[in-house]
């Protein structure tokens, strides 16, 4: 497996990348703005594709690397459900995983730093984001934090895993890099209380001064910028009324993106093709699925959202394909709007 945990100074942020194998493909955890030119040149010289990129909540202490891995990798971004960012293309709930080739990350809801924080892990692993930090916890007096929330996320949720398992957290102020659950059980200061009320207090009392860049990075975070509204200006996007009176023309095929688990848990819009975005590549140059279907029918990508259709037509389009367009909000547009949506098989 590859595993490189980078630094970025100015907020004493780590991020992480993941991948299975050289030449394969490539997962990131918490990417930081600054860090991205760092990021394409690491992928690069160890031959990855980045399919995928995670941040573990709403960053308050810098901007966040999403939107501008998004625009250099047309990488999917990946937050919990509960995220009010609008750049996400893959929204998780508690329990579900994010594959990648030969690596499988496990959603875990721990809500008390912010109320969008999640954990992920793998078998001998975890990446804590700032819900457990090395030797102290993430602070719960902003952004919806709730410290009775996070003592059930750390006490309920964490602390169950093997001692043996590492913490890699989003944060360190020390210098430290890694630690262990067990560690942590044993020596972290915040976590040596008698109960929830305790715990509370002890969060309460902390009297922290804001993050230098919470006025900045909130609302930037909040909104990077979606590419569909200039999409939509240019007559490349379908509202969801247009596209219900295209269905079921026999010159118009629509392309579901989303991967089978998406499929399966929110259902599918009915007759819609499925070529998952993961293969979106190879299906649109010349001799792929997609340029042959392209030829005398108008193509209609959607996904959850409408972020990684966006993407798809200005693939297609490079690819040389005419007259592809997508859903304006995906499948959620659709759902909200009333239509249509079958069980998937």
């Amino acid at each position: 497996m590859i595993f490189r945990q980078i630094f970025d100074s100015g907020s004493c942020t780590y991020t992480y990348l993941l991948a299975s194998r050289r030449g394969g493909e490539a997962v990131i955890v918490d990417p930081v703005i600054e860090k991205v030119d760092r990021y394409v040149q690491l992928l690069a010289e160890l031959d990855l594709k980045l399919v995928k990129a995670i941040d573990t909540h709403l960053h308050a202490d810098h901007i966040t690397g999403l939107g501008a891995l998004r625009d250099r990798t047309r990488c999917v971004t990946v937050m919990g459900r509960e995220s009010e960012v609008d750049v996400v293309s893959m929204r998780v709930t508690d329990g579900e995983r994010i594959d990648i080739e030969g690596i499988s990350l496990l959603a875990m809801h721990t809500p008390g730093h912010t109320r969008d924080s999640y954990c992920f892990r793998m078998e001998d692993r975890v990446f804590t984001g700032d819900t457990l930090l090395i030797r102290g916890t993430g602070r719960t007096d902003f952004q919806g934090g709730d410290p009775a929330a996070q003592y059930q996320s750390l006490f309920g949720t964490l602390l169950k895993l093997p001692d043996d398992t590492l913490v890699y957290p989003a944060h360190d102020y020390k210098g430290e890099t890694v630690s262990t659950i067990g560690e942590e059980r044993a020596f972290n200061p915040r976590l040596q209380v008698a109960c929830g009320e305790e715990y509370v207090a002890l969060m309460r009392g902390l009297k922290l001064a804001s993050p230098k860049m919470m006025d900045i990075a909130v609302p930037a975070n909040r909104r990077i910028g979606l590419t569909q509204e200039n999409l939509l200006a240019n007559g490349l996007a379908l509202t969801v009324e247009a596209a219900m009176r295209l269905c079921g023309q026999p010159n118009v095929m629509l392309v579901d993106l989303r991967e089978a688990r998406e499929r399966q848990q929110h259902g599918v819009i009915p007759g819609a093709l499925h070529a998952s975005y993961r293969d979106l590549d190879a299906n649109v140059r010349e001799g792929g699925l997609l340029y042959a279907l392209a030829k005398g029918r108008q193509l209609v990508f959607y996904c959850a959202f409408g972020e990684r259709s966006a993407m798809a037509v200005e693939a297609a389009q490079a690819a040389g394909i005419a007259g592809v367009t997508h859903i304006h909000g995906g499948l959620a547009a659709w759902k909200e709007a009333g239509g249509q949506v079958a069980t998937a098989v």
